[in-house]
């Protein structure tokens, strides 16, 4: 029996993937802008709706090289960053105006998978994207090109996609493709291949059904696809590839189009704790005094003035156990200050944070959102 799908209207952060193959007219080099514009209103209605909205945007070497006239298809490595760079601008370009003409505005960011691997970069990418969203803006997210090497990059966007949600804390992924789901077989070449509504479980047999790359300026395929879902999932973030072909694919998934959802048992909340709680190896430790951890209890960060003391050598965004004045660990969290700075903050006032660090729009040691107490 198959599970009932998800609805779209249900999921309050969604980040929209958008392949290059979509945004770019792959014989004129140009930009699809009816097909952008329609889109555009997609995302108006889920802004409209109070959903906090991220676009994942392919394009900008797509663009780039028809500005710089270099020939069609793969580039060499230095050409590739060129083309970034000039695309970047008019990717930028496009994604402003179609969003300003909705009364939305667009932030563009650059991601190298440093930022969502190495805790200090993803702490700061994941504080840029959420006061975006607080300020009611559609980030508009790429992979910064200009300088990532092949030995350090994604590879794709689908699985920058994926880290992007999860760092986001996003409940929903759209993968909009040139194909309306997972097939039991690549469908251009089994014509019985039929499409797989839901996936609850991603196990080889799943694995098995990813086919190619279909266009001339896609990096991935159905195997980056499912590589993305796995990421996704294990984050706490339901996914779902949809045909982004048509006109407004994102109400006609609203509206109960082929598609493929990707669901899991978690959502990123918990998924985040469980990293935090059990995953990460604690540099130090934070130990307070007995109303910080009555407060904590109630659902508070952890503020200087609770703090008694300061143990360990560690770096901004490293895993820290929190211990109560008799040296028990109540849980673990992501430091906002490094041993330095921590030490100085010290049973001090959260006022006092800029004058003694010289860090602005820091209040607590380690914010609620960085961490995990025990029993959570």
């Amino acid at each position: 029996m198959t599970p009932p799908l998800p609805t779209l209207d249900r999921f309050r952060r969604i980040v929209v993937k958008v392949g290059s193959s979509l945004v770019v007219d792959a014989a004129a080099g140009t930009p699809k802008r009816a097909w952008l514009e329609a889109l555009g209103d997609d995302i108006a209605g889920l802004h409209r709706a109070g959903a906090d909205v991220a676009v994942v945007s392919s394009g900008a070497v797509a663009l780039g090289q028809r500005v710089l006239k270099l020939p069609p298809g793969a580039l060499k490595l230095d050409d590739s960053q060129a083309a970034a760079a000039v695309g970047q601008i008019a990717l930028a370009r496009i994604w402003a105006e179609v969003l300003g003409a909705r009364g939305i505005t667009a932030g563009q960011v650059l991601v190298t998978p440093g930022d969502t691997e190495e805790r200090r970069r993803y702490l700061n990418a994941r504080a840029t994207m959420e006061r975006l969203f607080g300020l009611r803006a559609v980030p508009v997210i790429n992979e910064n090109d200009t300088v990532a090497t092949s030995e350090i990059r994604y590879g794709d966007n689908d699985r920058l996609a994926a880290r992007v949600a999860t760092m986001a804390s996003a409940d929903l992924l759209v993968l909009l493709s040139d194909i309306d789901g997972l097939y039991t077989a690549p469908p251009a070449q089994d014509p019985s291949a039929t499409l797989i509504p839901v996936v609850e479980r991603i196990d080889a047999s799943i694995e098995a059904m990813a086919g190619g790359a279909a266009s001339i300026y896609s990096r991935g395929g159905m195997r980056t696809k499912v590589e993305a879902a796995k990421i996704a999932t294990a984050g706490g973030t339901h996914m779902v590839i949809a045909d982004g072909r048509v006109f407004q694919p994102l109400a006609r998934i609203r509206e109960g189009g082929r598609c493929t959802w990707f669901t899991t048992a978690s959502n990123p909340r918990a998924a985040r704790k469980v990293w935090i709680g059990g995953t990460l190896e604690p540099r130090g430790a934070l130990i307070i005094d007995e109303g910080a951890a009555r407060a904590l209890g109630q659902g508070a960060s952890l503020l200087p003035a609770g703090v008694v003391a300061v143990t360990g050598e560690f770096a901004r965004g490293d895993c820290l156990r929190i211990l109560d004045p008799h040296g028990s660990e109540l849980g673990r969290g992501l430091s906002a200050f490094d041993s330095a700075n921590a030490l100085l903050l010290v049973g001090r006032n959260s006022r006092d944070i800029e004058g003694l660090t010289g860090a602005t729009g820091r209040a607590a040691m380690i914010h609620r959102d960085d961490m995990a107490l025990r029993g959570e």
